[in-house]
């Protein structure tokens, strides 16, 4: 027995030392290409250079105002949506954008994408409200200080830039998250198929909901005394937006 396999293993050895092998290419599937139908695109496919300071009529000197933090504070109840519903980038916090903001989302999109096939539009407005800043060692009072920059504010879930065109979601994810990151607020990259199932998953979450001690009942029920101590804005938003 063990001498005929010994034989065996012989013959396999001399088999395979007078066969030569060649390596050929396997069959590869692959899914055919996305038919886009018909796409509806802007005038201008690229985004406009906005202007750092706002234009006034002549002699029209530009005003002051105070902070207003209620333009950042809760939910964004006008542009949440997407217009062409496809991408785009969404807030998820507030916060303000800065000329430079705005520069560095333009020349990012200029580089990263197509134009021939995509297109970016803006879902903000350009800077307009003032910043006031007084100058480094100077003593308090003397009134308000100068200008010194203009923002845009922006409420959670507003749509920062919206983009799209012959493309899907994973040629622009690395782009929009890269632009996302570098925002002064929390952002993220969206379509309108996620968008559809944030809404479709809060739905279900708040039908089928059994846990009864959300942020809701207990502010509206005042447990603990806690309207005494928590924020009027908790009061509102039951702790969803700062």
């Amino acid at each position: 027995m063990l001498q005929a396999s010994k034989n065996v293993a012989r013959l396999l050895l001399s088999s395979w030392q007078s066969v030569s092998i060649t390596p050929v290419a396997g069959l590869k599937i692959f899914r055919p290409p996305i038919k886009f139908g018909d796409i509806e695109f802007p005038e201008r496919a690229k985004l406009k250079i906005v202007e750092r300071v706002p234009q006034f009529p002549p002699g029209v000197r530009a005003p002051k105002m105070q902070k207003r933090l209620r333009y950042l504070r809760g939910p964004e109840s006008t542009h949440n949506f997407l217009m062409y519903r496809q991408f785009g980038i969404i807030a998820t916090g507030g916060g303000r954008l800065k000329y430079g903001h705005f520069e560095m989302i333009r020349l990012t999109i200029g580089r990263k994408l197509d134009q021939q096939r995509m297109f970016a539009i803006w879902r903000v407005d350009p800077p307009w409200q003032p910043i006031t800043k007084k100058g480094q060692g100077h003593r308090m009072g003397g009134g308000k200080g100068s200008i010194d920059h203009y923002v845009t504010p922006i409420k959670a879930g507003r749509v920062i830039i919206e983009v799209g065109g012959h493309c899907e979601y994973f040629e622009l994810e690395k782009v929009l998250n890269q632009i996302a990151n570098q925002l002064p607020f929390k952002a993220k990259a969206i379509s309108q198929e996620i968008l559809d199932k944030n809404v479709a998953k809060e739905k279900w979450l708040e039908e089928n909901n059994l846990h009864l001690w959300t942020w809701k009942y207990m502010v509206q029920n005042n447990m603990l005394g806690c309207q005494r101590w928590i924020s009027p804005v908790d009061k509102l938003w039951f702790n969803k937006y700062l």
